[in-house]
């Protein structure tokens, strides 16, 4: 009695699937606090605006700008001025006008 070439294939297949779910059974856990030791600290967006908008003619509006900028790239470029291409998240933020958002 032989046994078929599709019989064949699929208890591959089978025995296959099966291993695969062994070894992703097995694969240790990462965890969540060890994840989070590796992402990037959180920079000090006060003191990194103040610096930014220190020569601003409209400081407070630079400081609110620079803040809402800082908080969502996590990043300010360094100097009062310029610089943004340090700082690729900072710069691409526009206004609903198309204007750049962050000083």
């Amino acid at each position: 009695m032989a046994i078929s070439k599709p019989f064949i294939a699929s208890l591959v297949l089978v025995i296959s699937i099966f291993l695969f779910h062994l070894v992703e059974a097995n694969q240790p856990e990462i965890n969540e606090s060890l994840a989070a030791s590796y992402a990037p600290p959180k920079m000090d967006c006060g003191s990194a605006c103040v610096a930014r908008c220190q020569l601003s003619s409209r400081h407070n509006l630079c400081l609110r700008a620079c803040g809402t900028c800082c908080a969502r790239c996590n990043c300010v470029p360094p100097g009062t001025s310029g610089n943004q291409e340090t700082c690729p998240c900072y710069a691409s933020l526009t206004t609903h006008g198309g204007r750049r958002k962050c000083p």
